[in-house]
């Protein structure tokens, strides 16, 4: 059955559709998270240093790249279901790699492509799902597209949350090889699932489209995507080597508590994530518009600044546990709305019929931030400590801001084709 047509009101159809895509986004959330989890414990338990350990990371955030560039190309030419159901094909395979070989074949080079394939995955998935937003929402309620968008984003990070606390459980209760057949387990029935009920197809096919229009993109998205490189940089560049790795060996927490902590933040900031549109209406007068880059360009400039505090206390011997505590709730707080901000806006600025296209080319800037802070987390962690992270979060989310000042300050309503 060909694609369904966008329209103004989307047909109940696509809703259907929509909940059954975001629940098989939500599965492999789950399932992306623990595998992370999982590999990066594992390899620590073998001695691998704090770069070593990014180094493996390296190629799931290249080929996260790679996909969101292509992505949004095939979206358009074969349609949302395509991709998704190829996301969710590719991740099984990829856990499967990992729970199915011999113990002594997991090396180094054999986790890397599998964590490439978990990347390409990942972001075809998401790629899906987030598209499929735009085609769901009433014509010309941008407050409405806000507070989906925002819903759908803080859901999956708190359910990436959920997957560290799943995958520091399934390491300590049946080990690794176990856990990643588990998990791969997850995702199959999600995949299963959808394609038994999915109805038709989801969103429009363009048989017009070519690769070239993947650049074509006007100044705001392009100015979007600039800052979402230094926004998810500057998380990445302490949250994914240093971090857990200084709770563990100079705090000497468990693998248990560092996989339960991280959990509890990522989770956190999912629910601040989801709840942004109330938290930020409150600061505004009654039928306020929806955010616009004078709010992303604050929020990013206020955020620097909780970095730069931590690592001054930090250097000035004050407890460190209390100081990353309180420090991370607050940077969750003021990064998750930021995010948010940005997560509408991509959409907000798109065409009906160029969504897919535009998330692609927004998405790959993400990974592109995440491949920039997860090497620098590894390295700068490996010369400098924990402080060296933090003053590279620092100055990321200063530049963010910097670019964030080209943003349209009023939103742009962009209204879906009847």
């Amino acid at each position: 059955m060909a694609d369904a047509p966008a329209s103004g009101r989307a047909p109940g159809g696509d809703l259907r559709n929509y909940i059954l895509v975001t629940a098989a986004y939500w599965a492999d959330t789950v399932a992306d998270g623990a595998g992370r989890i999982l590999v990066l414990f594992f390899f620590y338990q073998l001695g691998y240093s704090p770069f070593e350990l990014a180094a493996i990371f390296a190629l799931y955030e290249v080929f996260g790249i790679l996909t969101n560039l292509t992505g949004g190309f095939v979206a358009a030419r074969l349609g949302l279901k395509a991709t998704l159901f190829s996301g969710l094909t590719i991740q099984v395979l990829a856990l499967l790699m990992l729970g199915l070989v011999p113990e002594a074949w997991l090396v180094v080079p054999l986790v890397m492509v599998s964590q490439a394939l978990s990347g390409i995955a990942k972001d075809l998935t998401k790629m899906s799902s987030k598209s499929a937003v735009k085609l769901v929402v009433p014509e010309d309620s941008e407050s409405s597209l806000f507070r989906w968008v925002a819903i759908l984003t803080g859901s999956k990070n708190a359910l990436k949350g959920v997957g560290f606390f799943v995958g520091g459980l399934l390491l300590t209760v049946v080990g690794f090889q176990a856990a990643m057949l588990l998990l791969a387990g997850l995702v199959l029935t999600a995949l299963i699932t959808t394609a038994v009920l999915m109805h038709g197809g989801l969103g429009t096919v363009d048989p017009k489209a070519r690769f070239r229009h993947m650049f074509s993109q006007s100044s705001s998205v392009n100015a979007l995507a600039a800052a979402r490189i230094c926004l998810f940089a500057a998380r990445d560049v302490w949250f994914v080597v240093g971090l857990p790795v200084y709770l563990r060996t100079e705090l000497e927490w468990s693998f248990w508590e560092v996989g339960t902590f991280l959990a509890v933040w990522v989770i956190g900031y999912g629910i601040v994530q989801a709840s942004a549109p109330s938290l930020l209406q409150r600061r505004q007068k009654a039928g306020a518009p929806p955010p616009d880059g004078r709010i992303a360009t604050w929020l990013a400039l206020v955020l620097a600044a909780f970095p730069a505090l931590i690592a001054v206390a930090l250097t000035a011997d004050f407890d460190p546990q209390t100081v990353l505590v309180i420090g991370l709730i607050a940077f969750g707080l003021v990064f998750a709305m930021n995010s948010a901000v940005h997560s509408y806006l991509i959409l907000s600025y798109s065409e009906a019929d160029r969504v897919s296209m535009n998330v692609g080319f927004y998405y790959m800037a993400n990974a592109g931030g995440r491949l920039v802070g997860t090497i620098l987390s590894g390295l700068l962690y490996q010369l400098y400590g924990i402080e060296g992270c933090l003053w590279a979060s620092a100055l990321l989310l200063l530049t963010a801001g910097l670019l964030s000042i080209r943003l349209p300050r009023a939103p742009i309503p962009v209204p879906l084709p009847g």
